[in-house]
């Protein structure tokens, strides 16, 4: 959709009639390309507006609607000239699709503007950037210009061409009365899901029936009772054209998103719609189609591109001649390219492709059969209007109807279908004709533009050929250390000159002599560049008959004029061998300390790229020095850089790859200890030298300060350590008591650095910050460590600890618990998480902390409880009692829905096992911990859970008679079945908890058997009476028919006397589980079934569902009061949430910056014509 989102926009005619002009951005005027080859215009992409485009070219290839349009004069739609006025009645939309039509008829250009049409259409330029759907655009367009025509000859237009009427029927089995509904549409919209092609599911909307039988009966108003019935569809009238869109996209409702559907979906090229309409006894001529036009949609639902493959019916384009030219192995071209022939082995070939036509004339030369007749500008065929192009934006390209059938399916396939009438035939006069029915007015104003456009290409041409070039006269130049250099500034130095590339070097010889006036000796051009070092000149140009285009002087080119042999005296050196290089030259002066890096003093010096080094080394080098480069430019690092040894003193400064802007560094005798002689590399000098700030935390003077330490990267920490010592004035005792720790940005002291570390091991970066404290510092085998007590890291302070990395958890521990004053062994050891919280335990002992990957900085939470062995799980039991009847004069908001009446009094698991933490007022209680390996079943687990102290007071006869879910917040989630099955395939995690649920019978659930709660409605009340539990088998279906069914059962009531609602308790809401499919076919119910498993009921075990009996309680208000008091709370938490972050953003504003700048995707936006009043 975006082809052409970073070209300017241009269109030769853009007058902006209507609307605010768009300003153009002020650029050198040139004309649109003409057309190609196909002589059709194409349609430029305004950034998003590829569905117009492809709707555009459909509806110019459909010459009825073109011509229809076209007959509309001034005097019925105005002129666009007045459309400024007022009073005045112009219809814009209609005005300015007859201009762009004219345009991509008649103008010579190789693409049109939209933007007047979509300024008319009250379009910003935000609207054309956004992505539509054609098929939208399709019925929007033709109700603006429907809207726009009111009043004119043409109100009908649209009418009139794609106007079509079905009708469906319902046929009573009993007293044969007929329900009849008329249908108008200009498109007809077809199933592509689960379909073959075009003529299938047109079949099963107009041919097949549905049918109304056993329990799906339909009510008929003649006999006033439900009876048998028969269902149809028909096309009543058929429209001159069909327009039919293909719904491509979908909805999944397991995934909850939308999706393109990419089958295979075939389509002819004929159809003959008699099967699917009402009246058949007309010829079939009268009910034959022919597709001419196929919009195609490449990429997904949320974004693509459009392009159109259209069937020229009038022949305006040129596709024969591109077939030719791309076949050069089959055809050949005369010369002079206004006769084709035939290559003499593809002879048999060409005649059975162009249907027994002879083009073939005598053998002449070459093997090559040339057609006696001249190529006129549009190849004649025998099968007028059959020749399809493809219409992409701007690009235009002709194709074979085959080519349709690779859009059958994929990604990019079609996605809109038009068809004509195969009785509307053509003027002969229209064949091949542009300007057939086009309004004078409009031909006068194209035939004006193409005047103008050829006229702007001529001069355009010239302007393209011409080249400035830069031209340096020998008398305003010096030539100094190694180049040449302006005498006065470079801008007084320069002449600049624009000549036509086509001309001679003679031509701009003579040209410079009249430029110049006097000029004595002779004239030399020669090539010249600018360097870094200054100007310098290359060849000579010679040989005055050649173009300038010829001997490769290019726009911009910058031309010494001299006599060849010396500026101002001095002789000049021209050619690549001679190019000056200008390097960078270092010397190392005095040490500066408080500096980043080695202080140097920079020279910049000239040589040519011939000389030697030797002559470099005189040059630069004081006796006994040495010289190293440095081929990375002006970086001083030390890896980088080589010493010139006494071997390559004959080697030149080009030959060791020294150029512009590479580093020398001169030491002197003195300096060469930096020097590893041997290797030719830097050693001590490698690094660069900066430094670290220390500051004292030992607290030993009066107040703390901060010293700068000189270090490089492989200075190790122990020294870093007695330099600030000293540079602080402390006792140098304190070395074997104190220790160094980086400092990190909030000021938190972090894990100190051992001391055998370097600064790089250690991972500091220069100018960091380290606090000098007390305490040895780790060895490399060391881990210093955090650990808290407890998960609650603001109760609990942080402490610090320093261990062996080879020393056990267990061993850890017991070190840990002992600095922290704790004793017993009912303790284990966790990571901390991401979110600060007690993370995943360290259950392996015996395992060393390096072998754990506990790491130098790590904190740990001692937390209390002993971890169960390997194997096994320690799950938290909660027991759910069952509900006392409710009275009738209880208050509703003391009752949830009669499941769980008092749920939020659930708190989170206690940490013990005593019986003061089992409340006995709730439907859930805590029960107690159980330890259980996780090959037990879950028989062993209900069983434990029996001897709980909680549970032992109930009288359960065996494991079947009581019922397992897990908790999901706060309240039961998932249902075990299966008592047999070990635990460890339920996949309960490390932190599932467990509620057990009493029950009066046994019960043994299958795997297709679904538990709800489901609850009756009290009439007249907002409350519903106590749920009760119901199994339902969804083996076969679970749609909401069947649960309707399978409810009005348990409850002993006729299933159109209920209404059900699905409650979800985290919203406080109610969702009606709708009754559609009864109006289903039997025969078509397997294809629409949908699973109430899915969205947006999402149904499982434990869901409560309620009934309204409609025989006592019409109200379908499925809400209690509660309901109103927790949606209330939730709008109250939402408000404190919302102030909360508003807070947040006001005291960090850069963080609600950044969740600011976080990308969405931008929501749709409906598409819209604006048009004027017209009536």
């Amino acid at each position: 959709m975006f082809g052409d989102l970073f070209e300017e926009e241009f269109s030769f005619i853009s007058n902006n009639h209507c609307g605010k002009g768009k300003k153009s951005k002020p650029r050198d005027f040139e004309p649109p390309a003409p057309r190609d080859f196909t002589n059709l215009s194409g349609i430029k992409n305004q950034g998003g507006t590829c569905y117009l485009n492809s709707l555009l070219q459909t509806l110019l290839f459909t010459p009825e609607f073109r011509e229809a349009l076209f007959s509309l004069g001034p005097e019925e739609l105005g002129t666009l000239d007045d459309s400024s006025k007022p009073d005045a009645k112009v219809r814009i939309i209609p005005l300015q699709l007859q201009r762009l039509f004219a345009q991509l008829l008649l103008l010579d250009q190789q693409a049109a503007s939209t933007t007047d049409l979509t300024e008319s259409f009250g379009w910003s330029s935000h609207e054309e950037m956004r992505q539509h759907d054609v098929q939208e655009l399709n019925r929007i367009l033709f109700s603006a210009l429907e809207t726009s025509l009111v009043g004119t000859s043409g109100h009908d237009l649209i009418n009139r061409l794609y106007h079509g009427i079905v009708v469906n029927q319902i046929v009573c089995k009993e007293c044969k009365n007929i329900s009849e509904r008329q249908e108008d549409f200009l498109d007809l919209t077809v199933a592509v899901k689960g379909v073959a092609g075009l003529e299938e599911a047109l079949w099963n909307a107009y041919v097949e029936e549905e049918h109304f039988e056993n329990e799906n009966l339909y009510r008929c108003g003649a006999c006033d009772k439900l009876v048998e019935a028969s269902k149809s569809a028909k096309l009543r009238k058929l429209p001159p054209f069909l327009t039919i869109s293909l719904l491509r996209f979908n909805f999944d409702f397991e995934k909850c998103e939308r999706y393109k559907e990419t089958s295979c979906y075939t389509f002819p090229s004929q159809i003959n719609l008699r099967p699917f309409c009402e009246q058949t006894e007309m010829d079939d001529s009268e009910y034959m189609y022919e597709l001419f036009s196929v919009i195609i949609h490449k990429g997904g639902c949320y974004g693509g591109h459009y392009h159109v493959y259209v069937r020229d019916v009038d022949e305006l384009g040129n596709w024969q001649l591109q077939y030719l030219q791309n076949h050069p192995q089959i055809f050949q071209f005369s010369p002079d390219e206004n006769k084709v022939g035939l290559k003499e082995k593809h002879k048999l070939t060409f005649k059975s492709d162009f249907q027994g036509q002879d083009l073939q004339s005598p053998p002449q030369k070459n093997d090559v059969q040339w057609d006696s007749e001249k190529i006129p500008p549009r190849l004649k065929d025998s099968s007028a209007g059959c020749h399809w192009f493809d219409l992409n934006d701007s690009k235009v390209q002709p194709i074979k109807e085959k080519d349709i059938q690779k859009q059958f399916e994929g990604k990019e396939s079609a996605y809109m279908l038009f068809y004509r009438k195969s009785l509307l035939k053509r003027p002969p006069e229209a064949r091949g004709n542009p300007r057939y029915k086009i309004p004078t007015h409009l031909l006068n104003e194209m035939n004006a533009a193409n005047t103008e456009l050829q006229k702007k290409r001529a001069e355009c041409d010239s302007a393209n050929n011409g080249i400035d070039l830069h031209l340096h006269l020998s008398s305003c130049y010096t030539f100094h250390n190694g180049a040449l250099h302006p005498a006065l500034s470079w801008k007084e130095s320069v002449v600049d000159l624009t000549i036509d590339r086509r001309k001679t070097l003679g031509d701009l010889r003579q040209s410079i002599f009249q430029m110049l006036e006097s000029w004595e000796g002779d004239m030399i051009l020669s090539i010249a560049k600018p360097l870094p070092a200054g100007l310098h000149l290359y060849q000579m140009l010679d040989g005055d008959e050649l173009t300038l285009d010829g001997i490769g002087l290019a726009d911009g080119a910058d031309v010494f004029v001299w006599n060849g042999k010396e500026v101002g005296g001095t002789k000049v050196m021209t050619g690549p061998d001679h190019e000056p290089v200008v390097l960078n030259v270092l010397r190392l002066a005095e040490y500066n300390e408080g500096g980043k890096g080695q202080h140097f003093t920079e020279s910049q010096h000239v040589f040519s790229c011939s000389t030697e080094l030797g002559e470099l080394h005189r040059a630069l080098a004081p006796a006994g020095g040495i010289i190293l480069k440095n081929l990375s430019g002006p970086e001083k690092e030390a890896k980088n850089w080589e010493v010139l040894v006494e071997e390559d003193m004959n080697k030149t400064v080009r030959s060791v790859g020294l150029t512009d802007g590479c580093s020398v560094l001169i030491l002197d005798s003195h300096d060469q200890s930096f020097v590893n002689v041997s290797s030719g590399n830097l050693t001590a000098f490698t690094y660069d030298i900066s430094w670290l700030q220390v500051k004292n935390f030992c607290r030993t003077g009066d107040e703390e300060k901060h010293v700068k330490i000189t270090a490089t990267i492989e200075t190790m920490m122990a020294d870093i350590k007695m330099k600030a010592i000293r540079e602080l004035q402390l006792d140098e005792e304190l070395a074997n008591a104190s220790c160094l720790r980086p400092v990190s940005g909030n000021g938190k002291l972090l894990s100190p650095v051992p001391e055998d570390y370097t600064v790089k091991e250690a991972e500091l970066k220069m100018g960091s910050l380290l606090g000098l404290c007390h305490g040895k510092a780790p060895t490399s085998t060391q881990l210093f460590l955090y650990f808290i007590v407890g998960s609650d890291h603001t109760a609990s302070p942080e402490m610090e600890i320093v261990v062996e990395e080879t020393t056990s958890v267990k061993e850890c521990l017991n070190l840990m618990l002992e600095k922290s004053g704790l004793s017993g062994d009912n303790w284990h050891l966790r990571r901390i998480d991401w979110c600060y919280e007690a993370g995943e335990a360290l259950s392996q002992e015996n395992a060393t902390l390096k072998e754990l990957n506990v790491c130098r900085g790590d904190t740990l939470v001692i937390t209390e409880g002993k971890l169960p062995p390997k194997g096994f799980l320690k799950i938290p039991v909660w027991w759910f009692k069952s509900s006392s009847p409710k009275k009738h004069e209880e208050p509703a908001q003391d009752q949830v829905n009669g499941l769980t009446c008092q749920m939020d009094a659930l708190q989170v698991s206690p940490a013990g096992d005593s019986a003061e933490h089992i409340h006995t007022d709730t439907d859930l209680c805590y029960a107690g911990n159980i330890e259980i390996a996780g090959e037990a079943s879950l028989e062993d687990l209900k069983m434990q859970a029996l001897t709980l102290p909680c549970c032992q007071e109930q009288v359960v006869p065996l494991p079947s008679f009581l019922r397992a879910w897990t908790m999901d917040s706060k309240r039961p989630g998932k249902l075990l079945r299966s008592n047999k099955q070990q635990l460890n395939a339920y996949r309960l995690g490390a932190r599932v908890e467990i509620c057990i649920e009493p029950l009066q019978k046994e019960e043994n659930l299958g795997p297709h058997e679904l538990l709800l709660r489901v609850q009756m409605g009290i009439p007249g009340e907002r409350d519903y009476y106590d749920s009760t539990d119901l199994v339902w088998d969804i083996s076969k279906e679970c749609t909401a028919w069947a649960l309707r069914q399978k409810v009005a059962a348990h409850y002993c009531l006729p299933v159109e006397k209920i209404e059900i609602a699905k409650y979800f308790p985290e919203r406080f809401e109610w969702l009606p589980i709708s009754s559609w499919t009864q109006k289903i076919s039997k025969k078509k119910r397997k294809k629409k079934l949908e699973s109430l498993q899915a969205a947006p009921y999402h149904l499982k075990d434990g869901d409560v569902i309620g009934v309204k009996n409609l025989l006592l309680d019409d109200t379908k208000d499925f809400s209690t009061l509660r309901d109103d008091i927790g949606k209330e709370k939730r709008r109250q938490l939402t408000l404190e949430k919302k102030k909360s972050r508003q807070a947040e953003r006001l005291q960090h504003p850069g963080f609600s910056e950044e969740k600011l700048n976080m990308k969405h995707r931008k929501p749709e936006v409906a598409l819209s014509i604006n048009v004027g009043v017209f009536r």
